[in-house]
């Protein structure tokens, strides 16, 4: 059987009608609609010939090509999506591992000889956090990163614990670190996803091979002035905390520029909040990334320091809270050099080394040690998590032969004993 990418797209679209609507994607994890999907996909995997499936202690489900050795390459995506979300944002990259599944046991039924080593598809559970508000919940369990103590107790708008849902679904939450077992045999991970941003657009390239996913500084800012009458208050008298917060919200842009990364000011909040009184106090919150780790180190010093100094021309004072962070984690170099060959050989070689400013499943399994990298596809405008999300199906078909040719160089460095 040959590899039919134009199947790949198709199925693409059978998923949407199943489980999308006017708004969107609806594979919100943990729900009926996502149970749908995972059947639908279950039933897919399950006619591969050769390929036993299994859902393990985290909900992460995956499906097995056994190969001469233990020794496992990994395809993972995630089937989940964000509510009213785009309808190739997670999937696509396990529909294409189906093809590239599908060609390799093809091939080995034929030759009566199994691959050099193991081939699994895995589809980790709730990577998006959009019901509970933990994102990479499956391949943290896989990777050894998730408390159950941390989690357990978080519940959605309706008032349902995390805990109450996965055991809706077969899971539960104090088993869920046994899944770590599934990566003990893992010698490289390897994930397709849609680009999320405008990148390869601009450049007008289809494809690209990610360096890894950035590091992230998340702050909680706090400005505090003095609350005034806004009629009889002197320009010169006022202690205006949202003063402080307006001159750094412009001044992180010039930071982000400086350093090369990413600086994004999310959240104002203003008390009294009213027409006739001065700002009293200003809370923000400030998001940082950067794929290395001295620059990010940088541009929250340079922040800080500059909140400190807009303070003082304020006559204000400023505080920060520190409120999630992590660092850079960068894709394994070889891999990295295998994908950029695997798109230059079906893309006219030419190709584009570029980080991810979202995160992935891939930094949870690179996180654990296993050499890993991304491959994008263009997003047409840029946009991701929106019903408008879209892909040109030509570049959706190159996708996935990129991914089959990565595949294969990944097998072969792995049986070779490189990993």
């Amino acid at each position: 059987m040959a590899l039919d990418p134009g199947r790949t797209v198709a199925e693409l679209k059978e998923l949407r009608a199943l489980t999308g609507d006017a708004n969107g994607a609806q594979r919100v994890c943990w729900t009926d609609t996502w149970l749908a999907a995972r059947a639908w996909l279950r039933e897919k995997l399950e006619a591969v010939p050769g390929v036993a499936y299994e859902v393990d202690e985290a909900g992460n489900a995956w499906a097995t090509l056994r190969g001469a050795s233990d020794q496992a390459v990994l395809i993972g995506g995630h089937i989940d999506s964000v509510p009213n979300g785009g309808w190739l944002d997670g999937c696509l990259n396990l529909v294409a591992g189906l093809e590239v599944l599908r060609r390799l046991a093809a091939e080995a039924a034929a030759s009566g000889t199994p691959p050099p080593v193991t081939l699994r598809v895995v589809d980790w559970a709730d990577e998006e956090g959009a019901r509970f508000g933990r994102s990479l919940l499956g391949s943290a369990a896989a990777a050894g990163q998730l408390d159950a103590d941390a989690v357990r107790g978080l519940t959605d708008r309706d008032g349902i614990t995390l805990a109450d849902a996965l055991a809706r679904c077969g899971v539960d939450v104090d088993r869920m670190h046994a899944a770590a077992r599934q990566l003990a045999t893992a010698a490289a991970y390897l994930e397709l996803h849609i680009e999320q941003g405008p990148v390869l657009e601009r450049l007008d390239l289809p494809l690209g091979a990610v360096l890894g996913t950035v590091g992230v500084e998340r702050n909680a800012i706090r400005f505090t002035g003095q609350a005034a009458h806004s009629g009889s208050t002197p320009m010169d008298l006022r202690k205006d905390a949202f003063a402080g917060a307006a001159k750094l919200g412009l001044e992180i842009r010039d930071i982000a520029r400086r350093h090369g990364g990413v600086c994004t000011m999310g959240s104002v909040v203003t008390r009294p909040g009213i027409v006739t009184a001065i700002v009293g106090e200003c809370d923000v919150t400030l998001d940082q990334r950067h794929l290395d780790a001295a620059s990010l180190a940088r541009m929250l010093d340079d922040a800080q320091a500059a909140s400190r100094r807009f303070a003082a021309e304020e006559s204000i004072e400023v505080a920060w809270t520190s409120t999630w962070s992590i660092p850079p984690i960068p894709f394994h170099p070889h891999l990295i050099d295998l994908c950029d060959e695997a798109i230059c050989e079906v893309a006219d070689g030419r190709s584009q080394r570029l980080p991810s400013g979202p995160l992935h499943d891939a930094a949870s399994v690179a996180q654990a040690g296993v050499p890993t990298v991304m491959l994008f596809v263009q997003s047409l405008r840029g946009l991701s998590h929106n019903p408008a999300e879209d892909t040109r199906e030509e570049h959706l078909e190159l996708c996935v032969e990129a991914l089959d040719r990565l595949t294969d160089k990944t097998i072969a460095w792995v049986a070779g004993g490189a990993a």
